[in-house]
């Protein structure tokens, strides 16, 4: 009877939490989105048991996202179209939405949904291009440049799954995970993605001596984890996930953004606070049969 007492008390803020939660994720599209990437009949890019589908549905994928960012912005004619071309100051939940949207509808979708959704990224890369603070240009259709915008967002997505996530992978699975997004990857247009977690690792490694922190790219890293526009009462479960974001970032990585490298409070306290916020995620947006 308490128990059942407390699950009544609780249902509430669950609602309420899962609520907020979907809306700044998916937008005011997101309920009939949903409705058809989930209930429409067609063939599906993957099947249910494939690792993609668990690592996509997951919590984890809040501190994987942040940390993607943070990765891509090292490279600087990546980051030159992000600061020439993305509104992401001014409209931040819009650019996350349209990348949940994508994700989901190339994981769970239709195969002629998520089709189309590549088709549209494919024709709003055709459009950004410039020429970088450096004298570079810079395209954001360049192979390589989506090539390593790839590594940097399967790589960051992997990790943090499998540190936060509800049932981390196998090795096998790992292997599996970054094979399944090899096939949205060879659509896009990025040329020999990595199949296997072993490849991931050296193509990331291979593009190091291109990437630098540029003012641009320390910008993007103060705003993401210090000025990103939230209420009030998110801002302190938004600095655990910023927390345990920048807690998976390579040591490497830390100096060019300016980010601190604290190991042992990065391995106990902001583990434990991104831990906690990732669970209370998962626990107001699981549907009650996955629980």
């Amino acid at each position: 009877m308490v128990l059942l007492r407390l699950r009544i008390d609780t249902e509430p803020l669950r609602a309420r939490l899962a609520s907020e939660v979907f809306t700044r994720v998916a937008g005011t599209q997101g309920p009939e989105r949903r409705e058809r990437i989930h209930e429409a009949a067609g063939e599906r890019w993957f099947g249910p048991d494939r690792p993609i589908r668990r690592v996509h549905r997951d919590s984890a994928m809040f501190v994987g996202g942040l940390r993607a960012l943070l990765l891509q912005s090292l490279h600087p004619l990546a980051m030159a179209g992000v600061a020439d071309h993305s509104d992401y100051q001014h409209d931040p939940w819009g650019r996350l939405q349209r990348t949940s949207y994508f994700l989901a509808v190339t994981t769970f979708g239709p195969a002629g949904d998520a089709e189309e959704a590549v088709a549209r990224v494919q024709a709003v890369h055709r459009h950004i291009h410039g020429v970088a603070p450096d004298g570079r240009p810079y395209s954001a259709a360049d192979p390589h440049l989506l090539h390593w915008v790839h590594v940097a967002e399967v790589d960051s997505f992997l990790a943090a799954h499998q540190r936060y996530g509800a049932r981390p992978l196998s090795p096998r699975e790992c292997d599996g995970y970054v094979l399944d997004t090899s096939v949205v990857a060879k659509r896009l247009g990025v040329p020999d993605p990595p199949r296997t977690r072993a490849e991931l690792a050296h193509q990331l490694a291979a593009f190091r001596p291109e990437l630098e922190g540029t003012p641009h790219a320390r910008e993007a890293a103060r705003y993401l984890l210090l000025r990103a526009p939230l209420p009030a009462l998110a801002r302190v479960p938004y600095s655990a996930l910023a927390a345990a974001a920048v807690g998976l970032m390579p040591a490497w990585t830390r100096w060019p953004l300016r980010l601190p490298y604290l190991p042992v409070v990065e391995g106990t306290w902001w583990r434990l606070a991104g831990q906690g916020v990732v669970s209370s995620i998962r626990w107001a947006t699981e549907p009650r049969d996955q629980r």
